[in-house]
């Protein structure tokens, strides 16, 4: 149970009362299907999706102004700037599963802060309200590493996604069908926001997977056609990344690459430790004289690691305990990693 049943008659309360919602919502999967599920139950609203920064400042303030919303829902963003909240003058409903943070004057969701203290994601709390488009749902909760309560009825309707009764979720991304669509629908969210918006669109559309899958539809053609493009990029990366993998002797596997236009850090690393479950992975993508990263790890809570790590580094850093993201100056990156090591 990620949030009691009066939280999630309120969320539905909140969407039903709005006429022009506004969502914002994280760039993955768990991302998209969350607000994937919230838009099909509504069937209004505008949904704009949050590429260069894990938390919602004022810059988004023009978002609102553009959109001119009755009401704001924040999906799947780790932080939200009590500036944003005050300048915004809208109702905000913020549902996340990181933090959690103190905030006034908005309502919050997250099932860190309920009486289960849980770590269900965001597309697992959507789905609780919406109760509707459950291979969405799945995506969602699978993509982000977590076995929901509902999969096995999930695979009874789509028993071609999933073939087995798998324990683990890396198993599912890594040899099913249902994996396969979480990394279309990582893929179809690379690349220019142009595009992306494209995608997002047709995937609002979509009301089988196998229009993707298949390339039964317009709309499922359009992604899969992203998803090969972006793919012929991806296959020679995580090939090189898994070779740098076999040779690496220490407790840290290190994978350095540049890359002004697409990220791939998080693919990889979520690739690499389901690979290797007793590493420590570390993606690291150089751009802008920024080091951008990705860092996995099965046993080890990484978060207060790297939190320690970056005390007087120009960067900042987060996430949750076996995955977190980091991003910092170059010419800090070196000493981050001498810190990281002599931590471990």
């Amino acid at each position: 149970m990620a949030i009691s049943e009066e939280q999630i008659q309120q969320i539905r309360d909140e969407l039903e009362s709005c006429k022009n919602p506004l969502f914002l919502f994280d760039d993955d999967q768990d991302g998209i299907c969350s607000y994937l599920q919230l838009y099909r139950l509504k069937g209004e609203g505008k949904g704009v999706i949050v590429k260069t920064t894990p938390k919602i400042g004022t810059v988004f303030l023009n978002k609102v102004i553009e959109h001119r919303p009755d009401k704001i829902f924040i999906l799947d963003i780790s932080d939200v700037e009590q500036e944003f909240i005050d300048e915004a003058k809208v109702p905000i409903v913020w549902i996340d599963h990181h933090g959690p943070y103190k905030r006034h004057n908005i309502k919050y969701f997250n099932p860190r802060v309920s009486k289960w203290e849980d770590n269900h994601p965001t597309s697992y709390m959507c789905w609780q309200v919406a109760q509707k488009d459950i291979w969405i749902a799945a995506l969602g909760c699978v993509a982000d590493w977590f076995m929901p309560d509902f999969l096995e009825d999930f695979r009874k309707q789509y028993p071609d996604l999933i073939d087995k009764d798998y324990k683990k979720p890396g198993d599912i991304i890594y040899n099913t069908k249902l994996g396969e669509l979480i990394k279309m629908v990582s893929f179809m969210l690379k690349g220019a926001t142009s595009d992306v918006n494209k995608c997002i669109k047709a995937m609002s559309r979509i009301k089988h997977p196998n229009e993707i899958l298949n390339q039964e539809s317009e709309e499922g053609r359009m992604i899969y056609k992203k998803y090969t493009e972006v793919n012929k990029i991806y296959d020679p990366l995580i090939k090189e990344v898994r070779e740098t993998a076999e040779k690496s002797k220490g407790k840290i596997i290190l994978f350095k690459y540049k890359d002004d236009k697409t990220s791939f850090t998080s693919d990889l690393s979520n690739e690499l430790i389901y690979r290797h479950p007793d590493k420590i992975v570390i993606i690291a993508r150089e751009k802008n004289e920024e080091m951008k990263c990705s860092l996995r790890s099965a046993k080890i809570n990484l978060k207060p690691i790297v939190e320690k790590c970056l005390v007087g580094l120009n960067g900042y850093g987060g996430g949750h305990e076996y995955a977190c993201g980091l991003n910092l100056k170059k010419h800090d990156f070196e000493e981050f990693l001498r810190r990281f090591e002599e931590m471990l």
